[in-house]
């Protein structure tokens, strides 16, 4: 009964922490080994995307003590 009781404890305790954010998706153009703009057939520039998180920037309230 311990062991069961223990390993459900564990259990709760070891949920994967989640960090808050948004996402936000980044795109730059495609450039190929000249420095040039790659570009589909269509002639549209191809642009690789990413998808990053962006997290708040906190302000303290107290000011930091100069020496």
């Amino acid at each position: 009964m311990k062991k069961i009781l223990s390993l459900v404890i564990c259990l709760l305790l070891a949920s994967p922490a989640f960090a808050g954010g948004e996402l936000k998706e980044v795109c730059h153009d495609k450039l190929d080994k000249k420095g040039e703009v790659v570009k589909d057939k269509k002639g549209n520039t191809v642009q690789i995307c990413k998808k990053i998180k962006v997290h708040k920037k906190l302000e303290g309230s107290n000011p930091v003590p100069s020496k």
